[in-house]
């Protein structure tokens, strides 16, 4: 080899050794975005972000919903990537408090986060600090029926006795007045959230389902005794038990039922179903303890660091971006669900919008029961709600039996 090429292949290994690569850094992120609507979204997301910071590459695991559920504990604990998808609340807490998730609190304070996410903040925070980024929500609350509604002269509830007198309303002109179906279980969980929310507030309601209040306690009782203000006039449809969700919307469709307490992704099904727009109405659960803040039921999509992540620096600078109103305008339009950052574009579907306006007010947000609370716990606490919705005199043995389970569960 000549001298000049020996110089030559000198100038060459320096330049790389010295010089930053064409990607001075790289994240690798683990999700489950695997149905094909979150996987558009999440491809969408990253080639904005690599665009934006062309100095950061990013490495996309996808994995189907169980399989990354079943993952996700060992890939935090062995060979942790730099940002994960999860959930927030009560699902994000055992990881925190298993050092396994980074505080990401400077993240939030460097983009003004705490107030465009301020609903987010509760079940974002941990020990005083934030350990992750919401990016989704979408609401629950009650549809109706507006024609039926304005036929009746009856006018949105705002309290729980405005509830119960259009209940009574509805019933007396042969309308059962809510249609519901509790076969799957889960449903009752809406139910159960928005009463507690209602009765006994936000930090109430996740101390109980992080198991740290009995379920025998005077308080939780209180919430079956509202409840039954409603099962036992018979103001549900009967044989909930024997139906899905899907199945109780025909009710509403033909008008034999008039409000159904849902998630909004039920409204496309009320349409495939033949209900008009302008014939259903969204309200909020109305107020049941006067002067209690607002809680709302907004199951919330998130995405955190690993304690163990390699490239933290850098994975910061994604979560900020997942954080930005234009990141999440974007993704949700495509999502159809509601960006958690309040200034974010207003979503154009009429009950997005309500949902948007809705929760950007709310004081805290659950994350629905089956996610709150323990798997085991859960299954048993729903099983109770059906029961409850079948036999609201066993009460007290219902309860009883539920706080059995949770102190096994919560040892």
């Amino acid at each position: 080899m000549t001298v000049l090429r020996k110089r030559l292949l000198g100038l060459v290994l320096s330049t790389f050794l010295i010089a930053p690569s064409v990607f001075a850094g790289e994240i690798t992120v683990n999700s489950d975005h695997s149905d094909p609507v979150p996987k558009k979204a999440m491809g969408d997301l990253i080639a904005a972000f690599e665009k934006a910071n062309p100095d950061i590459k990013v490495k996309w695991n996808n994995f189907d919903h169980e399989g990354y559920k079943a993952a996700i504990r060992n890939f935090l604990t062995a060979n942790a990537p730099d940002v994960v998808a999860w959930y927030a609340g009560n699902r994000m807490e055992p990881f925190v408090k298993a050092g396994l998730f980074a505080d990401v609190s400077d993240v939030w304070a460097a983009n003004g986060y705490d107030q465009q996410m301020k609903a987010a903040v509760p079940s974002m925070t941990i020990d005083g600090k934030k350990w992750g980024m919401p990016y989704t929500y979408y609401q629950w609350g009650i549809y109706y029926r507006k024609d039926i509604f304005a036929e009746k002269s009856i006018t949105p509830p705002k309290n729980w006795a405005d509830l119960i007198a259009a209940s009574a309303k509805l019933k007396a002109a042969g309308i059962t007045p809510f249609t519901i179906g509790t076969k799957a279980l889960w449903p009752t969980g809406g139910w159960f959230d928005y009463l507690n929310l209602r009765v006994n507030g936000y930090q109430f309601h996740m101390d109980l389902t992080a198991g740290k209040v009995p379920y025998t306690d005077p308080k939780v009782k209180a919430v079956f005794e509202k409840w039954a203000e409603l099962v036992k006039p018979g103001y549900f449809i009967e044989n909930h038990a024997a139906i899905d969700w899907q199945d109780a919307v025909p009710q509403l469709v033909q008008g034999k039922a008039a409000m159904y307490l849902m998630g909004n992704f039920a409204v496309a099904t009320m349409k495939d179903g033949g209900l008009k727009e302008e014939q259903i109405g969204f309200l909020p659960f109305p107020e049941i303890t006067p002067g209690l803040p607002r809680a709302e039921e907004a199951p919330t999509d998130t995405f955190h660091i690993p304690a163990k992540a390699k490239n933290k620096e850098d994975a910061k600078k994604f979560l900020a971006y997942v954080g930005s109103a234009q990141a999440q305008s974007t993704m949700n339009a495509t999502l159809g669900q509601l960006p958690v950052n309040n200034q974010a574009e207003k979503p154009k579907d009429v009950f997005l919008e309500a949902g948007f306006t809705m929760l950007s007010g709310a004081q805290g947000l659950a994350q629905f029961y089956d996610r709150d609370a323990n798997a085991e716990m859960a299954k048993a606490g729903m099983e109770g709600f059906q029961e409850f919705m079948v036999k609201p005199d066993k009460i007290d043995a219902i309860l009883a039996r539920l706080e059995k389970i949770r102190t096994r569960v919560y040892k």
